[in-house]
């Protein structure tokens, strides 16, 4: 049975829950990226060449606060999940308190530090000289909109845990259509607004980010929500908050240090000169695309799973995962064979010179394969961290990034394979962290932490 704000995933049909609860979020997930893309069709078509390698150069730093607050938020989710699944709504109310709490924190932290630090990020990147200004500027008015992102992150992650994805989706939906409309405006100096070239593409990006979280507060304190997000809610419980970190820190150093692996492999693509790096950051935008699918099935599988387990209900996950699994893959399996098939087409929407679309197309004739794997990948990573071993998810993707992406790219990139190495090495690391993810899952040793969850959860709101 539903309440007012929330949906209880604990009964009926897995495969419409998946569908229902998934389809807003891959909405949701497809405008956020969207972001990104118009900014890149718009930068790509009017700037050139190489305000479109300084997108791509910031991209990894960027990612690493994304990272990080995707990582944090992710606790929230589990949290608000399970206690949603056991109806206590006190102890969700709690977790969410304390989670703004600590957001606010971190949000202070994270961007003094990346602002203080960005020129420096970029030159350790050995980031071209002609790209290297636009990118400076791009990326500190990023990182100064940042807090704006993460509470975003916060309200949409709590929300997916009590089965809300569609209010999520109306703020994100208004968000990209005045991103889509100040873009040229700023880029070009439409009227009376100043023309910033890339920067204006910037400050689109902040302006409306900072807009969808003033609708999603007002809209939450308004309606007398649950899980309203306001100063009153602000609260930080020692044991609540050492369970909040205890889950969601491997999540955000696995985050953090894929986007630190993900610099390095930028890095060796910037070694190829101004072309390369163009080339890799239209072509990631097509990466985002295709992961969309897969992790929205995915944070699906980790929100039901949650209130399942909440709910002592452990034989539903096992559906949870197979009608997970067959979803992600009829869609990434498309998105696969048009990367492959038409790979040109696909990238002269962001980028016209030739030589850039020549490296775009190898990438991903070669990286496309890659996008199939994702469906194991995400869902059976969202179980597990569904289950709260966040811990075991990040370890999987450690492995696979900086045991087999990052020194085998390194690698071949210096044989005569060049630019090709570095692709053939992001797809086979994709299809090592799928391997060792579902491997896990089929071990069944997720269970037993799910126990324990519940049992601190009790514990942490009960209090000494």
């Amino acid at each position: 049975m539903d309440s007012q704000f929330g949906k209880d995933l604990t009964v009926g049909s897995i495969p419409k829950h998946l569908l229902a609860f998934s389809i807003p979020m891959l909405l949701g997930n497809l405008l956020q990226t969207g972001y990104s893309i118009i900014n890149m069709i718009w930068v790509g078509n009017i700037l050139g060449e190489n305000a479109v390698g300084a997108t791509a150069v910031s991209f990894p730093i960027m990612f690493i606060l994304i990272g990080l607050a995707a990582g944090a938020t992710m606790a929230t989710s589990v949290l608000v999940a399970q206690s949603y699944g056991a109806k206590d709504f006190e102890k969700m109310k709690k977790v969410a308190g304390n989670s703004l709490t600590l957001s606010l924190i971190a949000i202070v932290i994270l961007t003094t530090a990346m602002l203080l630090s960005s020129d420096l990020l970029l030159r350790m990147m050995d980031t071209p000289p002609e790209v290297l200004p636009l990118a400076s500027g791009y990326l500190k008015i990023s990182v100064a909109g940042f807090g704006l992102l993460y509470l975003m992150f916060l309200i949409t992650s709590t929300l997916r845990g009590i089965g809300d994805t569609m209010t999520p989706l109306m703020f994100m939906g208004i968000a990209v259509g005045i991103n889509a409309l100040l873009d040229p405006l700023l880029i070009i100096g439409i009227g009376p607004f100043p023309k910033l070239g890339l920067n204006g593409a910037a400050y689109a990006s902040v302006i409306a980010q900072g807009i969808a979280l003033i609708m999603g507060l007002v809209y939450l304190n308004r309606k007398n929500h649950m899980i309203a997000i306001s100063l009153r809610a602000l609260t930080l419980d020692k044991q609540l908050t050492l369970l909040i970190l205890g889950i969601g820190f491997p999540s955000m150093v696995q985050q953090s240090l894929v986007s630190i692996g993900t610099a390095f492999v930028t890095t060796y693509v910037n070694s190829f000169g101004s072309e390369a790096i163009a080339a890799f950051g239209a072509a990631s935008r097509i990466d985002m695309v295709a992961t969309m699918p897969a992790l929205a099935i995915g944070m699906a599988a980790t929100a039901i799973t949650g209130q399942n387990l909440g709910a002592a209900k452990t034989e539903r996950v096992k559906e949870i995962f197979k009608w997970g699994v067959l979803l992600a893959a009829v869609i990434t399996g498309a998105i696969s064979l048009l990367a492959i098939t038409i790979p040109r087409l696909i990238l002269s929407m962001f980028i016209q010179v030739p030589a850039v679309l020549d490296i775009g197309v190898l990438y991903l004739r070669i990286v496309g394969a890659a996008y199939i794997t994702y469906a194991v990948m995400f869902v059976s990573n969202g179980v597990i961290n569904g289950a709260g071993q966040t811990l075991v998810t990040m370890t999987f993707s450690l492995l696979s990034l900086w045991a087999v992406r990052v020194p085998l790219a390194a690698y071949l990139s210096r044989t005569g394979l060049g630019l090709a190495g570095i692709w053939i090495a992001i797809l086979i690391s994709c299809a090592v962290v799928a391997g060792i993810s579902f491997s896990y899952y089929c071990s069944g040793r997720w269970k037993k932490t799910a126990v324990k969850i519940q049992s601190q959860v009790v514990m942490a709101q009960e209090g000494p």
